[in-house]
Parts: structure tokens; sequence; C-alpha cells
């Protein structure tokens, strides 16, 4: 079938490609062709515009997921696929061999909305993970302490989820994550969350760094105070320890400014990026702050082959420019704030914790997953990451509107859910 064809038929040249069939097919074909790492599939998703998604058997959702936290401008943006099929069509792939426009002006881009100091540097990586196994080796060049005595010490914090790659794994807190696959990395010690006495005891100058998320979102959503992320800043500075910060959840204005950190005034060593920097196209970043810091890793001592590829960099360009030119920022803390004010006032949720548009909020009961599944009866998404906690991280697009239906829904979601166990 032509493109003419495909346009006239109202098909496009995916679906020519894999075909129409139910919901119910498809899990059964998915069952017997994928591993089982993410367990059964709730659905199977085939379309989406804007916060609104469809399955196969053409059902429509609300978007209160948005691909945790990556579709930060919702589905099918059509400036972002504009800018991704242009740029396809032009280059698409040239190795780290070569560079690209787009590779270098979105570097550029984020060392300025991130206000980097000097002598500050980029390695685009494809994930999240993969930015955190970057951060991971950067901590393992800081290894000369005082009079040469060795860092081995990396500091992480209960609760923290840094990915599921080896090393972020070691930084990982989750047994269940963890223990299939030990011995680990070696030398991640973890301490109790945003306790700063904790912190003041585990730093020394044997620690090479401390990695903390400013929000930790797999955990529930749980916000560092500004005080522990000032205190963490002081107490690696005074040691020699390099501070970073895993921002691949929180960061590209999740909470309503570009980086969550943002509002503790502080300027980590490193900053790791991913989920929303590509608008829903696979990319992930660090970001060294400062020459000395920058200078740790050299020519050969990491790469990657995609990393930085000419359409990611172009769909994340889109995405910044989309954010920063369509005020995102303001509309997300004033979409937020109502969405988390219409969350407290509902009967059987406990706590509403999050900033921005990451947000998480507890129930009287461990219903949890029983409300996504009713949720998703009702037509939305949501997600479970304990048994009585929700976390919501749609588009930062969502409308004042659209969190209302999901706030005049819940009450009865919750009921369902409760009369299901």
């Amino acid at each position: 079938m032509t493109n003419t064809e495909l346009s006239h038929s109202g098909e496009t040249a995916a679906d020519a490609l894999v075909g129409h069939t139910s919901g119910a097919d498809w899990l059964a074909r998915y069952s017997t062709s994928l591993m089982g790492v993410f367990g059964t599939p709730q659905r199977v998703l085939v379309r989406g515009a804007g916060c609104l998604v469809w399955d196969a058997d053409g059902k429509e959702y609300l978007d209160l997921l948005g691909g945790i936290a990556v579709n930060a401008l919702g589905h099918a943006h059509p400036f972002v696929t504009s800018v991704i099929a242009s740029q396809l069509s032009t280059l698409g792939h040239v190795s780290n061999f070569f560079t690209s426009p787009t590779q270098v002006a979105l570097a550029e881009k984020l060392l300025a909305l991130t206000q980097a100091p000097t002598g500050s540097k980029v390695f685009f990586a494809n994930s999240g993970t993969e930015a955190v196994e970057a951060a991971l080796k950067l901590a393992r060049r800081n290894n000369a302490g005082p009079q040469g005595a060795p860092r081995s010490k990396i500091i992480a914090l209960e609760g923290a989820f840094h990915g599921r790659t080896m090393g972020a794994l070691a930084l990982t807190a989750k047994e269940a994550y963890r223990e299939p696959f030990q011995p680990l990395p070696g030398g991640v010690v973890h301490i109790p969350f945003d306790d700063i006495e904790a912190l003041r005891a585990a730093v020394d100058t044997s620690t090479a760094a401390v990695f903390l998320e400013p929000i930790q979102g797999e955990a529930g959503v749980r916000p560092l105070s500004a005080e522990y992320l000032q205190a963490a800043r002081q107490l690696t500075a005074d040691a020699g320890a390099l501070l970073i910060l895993d921002e691949v959840q929180t960061g590209i204005g999740r909470t309503g400014t570009w980086l969550a950190c943002e509002d503790a005034g502080i300027v980590p060593d490193a900053i790791t990026l991913a989920k929303g920097l590509g608008g829903g196209f696979p990319i992930g970043a660090l970001l060294t702050f400062g020459a000395e810091v920058s200078s740790l890793l050299t020519a050969g001592q990491h790469g990657t082959t995609f990393g930085g590829n000419p359409v990611a960099t172009a769909a994340a360009l889109a995405t910044l420019h989309t954010i920063e030119n369509q005020h995102v920022l303001a509309h997300v803390l004033t979409v937020g704030e109502h969405l988390r004010a219409g969350l407290v006032a509902v009967t059987g949720v406990t706590e509403v914790r999050g900033r921005g548009l990451l947000i998480g909020f507890d129930l009287d009961a461990d219903v949890a997953p029983a409300v996504v599944q009713a949720g998703l009866a009702a037509g939305f998404i949501v997600n479970s990451p304990g048994p009585h906690t929700i976390r919501l991280a749609p588009p930062l697009v969502l409308t004042t509107a659209q969190a209302d239906t999901f706030l005049a829904a819940l009450p009865a979601i919750l009921q369902t859910a409760k009369e299901s166990q």
C-alpha cells in the first residue's frame, strides 16, 4: 500500500505492517513472544492525542501517568512529531565518530536552561538508567582523597530507585530488585531518607559521591526537604565528594521548574536527565557542572552507539522549545496545585505529596492496585507504586478540566476498589 493509499484509508504505515485485531488477541500473542519481565500488560494501546489514549478495542483513557513521566507534551504532539519526521528524513544516525547540529544545539540549550557554570558539559545516552551508569562512572573517577587515600564509598538513600542496569541497580534500594542479581558493584551504602544527621555521619573523605533523587518517585513521590539538599551540597563539598542528583523523573518541567533542585537553591556536581527530555522519544543525558568535574571522564572511558543521535536530540530540542515558549512551567504549577487541592478533599485520601505534576497520594486502605484496575475501567490511567499509594505523572499539558474529570470520578473508583477486595 502506498503512502497515498494509506492517507485515503485512514490507516497508518504501522497499521499496515501489524494489522488489526482485538486487545485480547494481542495480549495472547504478547504472552507467547515477549519476555515476562513486565508481567501482563494492562491494555494494548494503539493511538494517542494530547492527554488521551485509545486501546485496541476503541476504549478511551485519560492518561494520568504519561508513560511514567515521559510524554511531557502528551501524545502525538504536532510540533514534536513534525520535527522528528523532518530530521529522520534528513539524517537519522551518524555514530559517535561524528556529531550533528542538533546534538550540539541541545547540549548548549540544556546548559543554558540549567544556568550551568563555565566549563560544564553534557553526555547523551538513550535512557535514564544509562545516564545513571555514566554518572556512576563519573563518581568512580573521583577516586583520590586527601594525601592520595582512595575514595570508594558511594552513598544512596533508602527508598531510592535509579534504574535496573547493574550499576544503577546497586544504587537502587529495593531488595526485591537487587537480590536476584547479586553480587552487585560494591561500595554503595544506603542511609535513611531525609535524615541530615545520618548523612552527616556517612559522608567522609572516603566518599566518592552521594546520589539523590530530589523526589523519590518509585517510593511513592517522597520529596527531600530543601534543608536536606542544602546540607548534602555543603557536606559533599567539604569532603571532596560529588553530589549527583537523579532528575530523570523530576527534571524537564515536571515539578514546574526545569529542575526540582532549583527550589533548594543548590548547584550539584552532576545531574541525570531522561524521561520527559525527548517528549516521548528515547534520550538520556548526564550534565556535569564546572570544568573540574567535567574533566573526570576522558576520551575512551565511556561511550554509546545511539546516544545523542540526530533524531533524539531534535525531539528534545522541540520539546524544550515548546515548554519554554508556550509557558508550560507556569501551567504545570497551576494545574498541579489545583489537582492536589482537589485530592485533599476526597474521602479516603489520607495524604497528598509532590510538586507540579508529580503527585502521590495515600489511601486509607491497601487497595492501590485495585484502584488502578477500577481507574482503567472508568477510563483513567494511574499507577500504584505501593499498596496504599497512587502516583500521577500526567503530560505537562493536562488541563484543569481534564483534572476535574478525574477528581469527580475518584470517589466512585475508590469505592469500587474497596468492594472488589
